[in-house]
């Protein structure tokens, strides 16, 4: 039998590590802080026949209330390492904290993603999601990903086409959902001081400050615009107490969006000139999420008993304190059951569930 993981702990609460603070315990419990205990500790699972749930920054997650009955294995390994004779390849660990390494690649005038600060939780879980926002997404600049199959407990790296990346998506959370453990992520970067500005709420906010398009101008103008809509993490503000976006927005085909238009118009919501519709790719559209929660009558800073939407933006789900994970599911099946009579769209949530 595999030796005990060190540091081993049970029923943990979970809550603690999650941004929505939600969340029961974990029956068994380990940090790992190199990549020979996450083996370790793998091995141990799969020996045991033990469950097994890895947990990164928790910002994008939503937590049962009777918690997890396994192994939740936190993965905190550390460490960057530039690359050498000029290259502008940057390997991180999995465990490294998102928006404290978009500062450093600032800071050494590396391009790619800036307009991804202010993001919480940790590098290993920007491919999985192909963490994205204001124009820009992970899928860009990721070179490979290291990763440990969990089922074999051997090392594979894939390249960036082999991680099947779409809309907040990639084989990690698609078709090897569960399979692989990301241990590191290496990026290319343009070096370069100015950033590309796609994205409009962007651009005003720049205009709005009279800055230019430098990497920490727009980070600066990035986390500012997040802050609004209580995208920043604040203990001070309650707003911040979520996933962040909740809702990915519709992609549909394009001989789709009539028919959308036309049951906008018919439900008597929106005229024509007002409902947001953005190309996405060749022969796809983008819905706006927000705009379909609002418009289906749910308002910023709705309440619904220990939950609610945010006072800033309706697409974050808030725990206004003492919420539980079940009233987080009981108002995510409202929001989806009105809008898809409303508008006949299904919305889709980001974030993964565990433990249900």
């Amino acid at each position: 039998m595999t030796a005990i993981p060190p540091r081993l702990q049970q029923d943990v609460p979970l809550a603690p590590f999650t941004t929505i603070g939600i969340g029961g315990p974990a029956r068994f419990f380990v940090r790992a802080t190199d990549e020979d205990e996450v083996a370790g500790a793998l091995r141990w699972a799969r020996e045991s026949a033990t469950p097994l749930f890895i947990l990164g920054g928790g910002s994008n997650l939503v937590i049962s209330d009777a918690g997890f009955p396994g192994l939740v294995l936190r993965v905190e390994i550390r460490g960057i390492s530039v690359g050498e004779n000029g290259s502008d390849e940057v390997s991180v660990a999995a465990g490294e904290e998102w928006d404290p390494f978009v500062a450093e690649m600032i800071r050494r005038h590396l391009a790619g993603v800036e307009c991804l600060s202010g993001i919480p939780g940790f590098v290993g879980g920007t491919p999985i999601q192909n963490v994205g926002a204001y124009g820009q997404e992970v899928s860009e600049t990721i070179v490979n990903v290291r990763a440990i199959d969990v089922e074999e407990g051997r090392v594979r790296t894939f390249t960036n086409a082999e991680c099947g990346f779409g809309y907040r998506d990639s084989l990690f959370k698609s078709v090897l959902k569960g399979r692989y453990l990301i241990l590191s992520v290496t990026f290319g970067f343009q070096r370069q001081t100015k950033a590309r500005v796609r994205y409009p709420d962007l651009e005003r906010e720049l205009e709005r400050r009279g800055s230019s398009n430098d990497l920490q101008s727009v980070r600066d103008a990035v986390i500012s615009v997040r802050r609004t809509k209580g995208m920043v993490l604040d203990s001070e503000d309650p707003d911040t107490r979520s996933d962040g976006s909740f809702f990915t927005n519709p992609i549909i085909p394009n001989e789709l969006v009539p028919a959308f238009r036309e049951a906008a118009l018919k439900s008597g919501v929106a005229r024509d000139a007002r409902i947001p519709i953005f190309p996405a790719g060749e022969h796809s559209s983008k819905l706006s999420a927000a705009w379909l929660i609002e418009q289906a009558g749910f308002e910023k800073g709705m309440r619904y008993e220990n939950v609610g939407l945010s006072s800033k933006h309706t697409l974050a789900i808030i725990n206004r304190g003492g919420g539980t994970a079940l009233q987080v599911l009981e108002l995510v099946r409202m929001i989806q059951d009105r809008v898809r009579a409303q508008f006949g769209m299904e919305l889709v949530p980001e974030p993964t569930f565990v433990g249900f």
